[in-house]
């Protein structure tokens, strides 16, 4: 697992965490020996938008213009005689074929899931903590920084 921790500091945000770790680097603390732990974490999922058909065949024709002009590229190396040509036509063939499976897929859900999203890892507190060998430097550090903002010591 590693050597014994202790928790010199709990802060509200992850902006005043990196603070404090920010502060102890720039006092010449080693601060490989420290990490900034996320507790109580809440999974938020943020709705972007309505998704119908035709912007799943839009999406689907954007992915698929990308994965055919990668295709292109490959066989345009390879190519003796005009390879703008066969690069134009990966694109457009990936388009095409990417628009198809993402109307086709899109259809298959039978309404359910009509929108887009995205989802991401929120803590509800940030926790930074030391080597316990380490613990007394790092509090005796922290007592000379004049911190704004909310942020209470745990000891």
């Amino acid at each position: 697992m590693g050597p014994p921790t202790v928790t010199i500091g709990s802060y509200p945000d992850y902006p005043a965490a990196q603070r404090v770790v920010d502060y102890l680097a720039d006092n010449r603390f080693p601060v490989e020996h420290t990490a900034i732990v996320g507790t109580n974490l809440t999974l938020v999922e943020t709705v972007l938008g309505r998704m119908t058909t035709g912007r799943a065949a839009l999406l689907g024709a954007g992915t698929g213009a990308w994965f055919g002009l990668f295709i292109g590229l490959l066989f345009g190396i390879f190519t003796v005689g005009n390879w703008l040509a066969v690069i134009l036509v990966g694109l457009v063939i990936g388009a095409i074929w990417g628009a198809v499976f993402g109307a086709v897929a899109h259809a298959m859900t039978g309404g359910q899931r009509d929108f887009t999203s995205a989802s991401s890892l929120r803590a509800g507190q940030y926790a930074v903590i030391v080597d316990a060998q380490l613990a007394d430097q790092a509090r005796q550090l922290l007592g000379r920084m004049q911190m704004s903002g909310s942020a209470t010591n745990a000891g």
